[in-house]
């Protein structure tokens, strides 16, 4: 795969898994009012852009074509491990964005500068630690 096609495609999973978690944390929102709500509803859309994130992943980005309940639960596992530390960065982006302006505008603004940095971070750490036999490496042309 081209450095291009990559790039494109992990954009465009990361925007289809940012609007899952967007419409997950709306659907809990429109439900539960306050903090609770709140808190609900980011683990919520957490859980919904990290499954879809996951799946898309695992077959388009990473070439990972192993099946079986223990493929999946060992790499599922280590993918949701990966994702903590960049989780910890959207949901501090998102918190952020509440605490200080309080619009449901800017705390979808804060989720989604979080979600594009912990992305970065997290194709660096998939790649090193959950998916190691893929083909996530870009192709390098030959240097004239």
């Amino acid at each position: 795969m081209t450095r291009a096609t990559l790039v494109f495609r992990y954009s465009v999973f990361a925007v289809l898994a940012t609007l899952a978690n967007l419409a997950a944390q709306r659907l809990v929102l429109a439900a539960v009012d306050g903090e609770i709500g709140f808190a609900m509803a980011v683990i919520a859309g957490t859980g919904a852009g990290l499954v879809l994130k996951y799946i898309l992943d695992k077959r388009w980005i990473f070439d990972d074509r192993s099946t079986g309940l223990a493929a999946h639960g060992r790499k599922f596992t280590l993918y949701t491990i990966m994702g903590v530390v960049t989780t910890l960065v959207f949901w501090g982006f998102e918190t952020a964005f509440w605490l200080i302006w309080r619009t449901d505008p800017m705390r979808e603004l804060g989720a989604v500068i979080g979600l594009a940095i912990g992305y970065v971070i997290k194709y660096q750490l998939d790649l090193r630690f959950v998916f190691r036999t893929g083909m996530a490496r870009p192709e390098r042309r030959a240097q004239p």
